[in-house]
């Protein structure tokens, strides 16, 4: 990695505590491996760094501990995000986990917050940062785009819903710039109709928002927006690249579908139209007897896949 300059790398970091971090990925070598970050830093390599939060093993004071050790790393370690662990249904034998609740979340953003604001002082950078699912679990508003110092973090989710929703304004107010709001443009440029779409129930309060506001400034499109919950994998995964095909046809039975069903296309596996349960794009067009289009992940793409110049 040094020799050949291999940058920017990720290192799931967990923690600092190099006992704790041998308990937890069942490594006794696993402290050890803290040392390499060292010799990383020393040669000037780039790093972005990940904790995995579990509750009562590497929260509270150990999370502490883990930020402060981790900023002697700046500014070579440019950001460190801090994600929920992610609890199936599939847990016989394993270590008895528990889920975070909404004070415990309001408690990790608030730990972040101060050390953002600390740090941010002397670095220019946030460097600490809470991965989106924390702000819906607290109920508390996502923080603004500059808060993320150029998403550096968006692969563990955080800034994912942020990107998105600022993506879509400005593809709203660029319908407003080139003329699409008006009535006589709208009959030539803007489909009609009735159109639904699958989420996960993490981001169905943003994706509804969206929906809604396409729906507010041009009446004649519908949208429904169904909020997928992950029977395969458990409740508690609520994302919505892990929501299953066999999911998607069991909850969208019988419900109105209108003139087209969109599927993100996060559902997919990359460069297929297969689902994780090897159920296929065309199996459920053609169960649930409705066309379907995939739509990309941007707010762009969103806007674009109901408003848009006809062929």
């Amino acid at each position: 990695i040094i020799r050949y300059r291999l940058e920017p790398i990720n290192i799931s970091f967990q923690t600092t505590n190099p006992e704790l971090r041998c308990k937890m990925l069942h490594n006794r070598f696993a402290g050890d491996a803290l040392n390499k970050v060292k010799r990383l830093f020393d040669a000037g390599i780039e790093m972005n760094g990940q904790i995995v939060l579990c509750k009562g093993l590497n929260d509270g004071k150990e999370l502490e501990r883990s930020i402060s050790d981790l900023t002697a790393y700046l500014p070579h370690l440019k950001s460190v995000s801090v994600v929920p662990v992610g609890l199936s249904k599939y847990r016989d034998g394993l270590y008895p986990l528990e889920p975070f609740a909404k004070e415990d979340a309001r408690e990790v953003l608030r730990v972040i917050r101060r050390w953002q604001e600390k740090l941010y002082e002397t670095w220019g950078l946030h460097f600490i940062h809470a991965s989106d699912e924390w702000y819906i679990l607290a109920e508390q508003e996502l923080p603004e785009e500059d808060s993320y110092d150029g998403y550096l973090q968006l692969e563990n989710g955080v800034g994912m819903l942020r990107l998105m929703m600022e993506e879509f304004e400005d593809a709203m107010s660029r319908l407003a710039v080139s003329g699409t709001d008006e009535p006589e443009a709208r009959k030539d440029r803007i489909l009609s109709g009735v159109y639904s779409c699958v989420t996960g129930q993490i981001s169905w309060p943003y994706i509804r928002r969206m929906a809604d506001r396409i729906t507010e400034r041009f009446p004649g499109i519908r949208i429904l927006v169904y909020p997928i919950r992950n029977d395969f994998f458990g409740e508690r995964i609520t994302v919505t690249g892990l929501l299953t095909g066999q999911d998607i046809l069991a909850q969208l039975e019988g419900k109105e579908l209108g003139d087209m069903l969109m599927l993100p296309e996060n559902l997919l596996r990359s460069g297929e139209h297969v689902l994780l349960d090897d159920i296929t794009v065309e199996e459920i067009a053609g169960t649930l007897q409705v066309l379907t289009d995939i739509v990309k992940s941007s707010g762009y793409d969103f806007v674009d896949a109901f408003v848009r110049k006809k062929e």
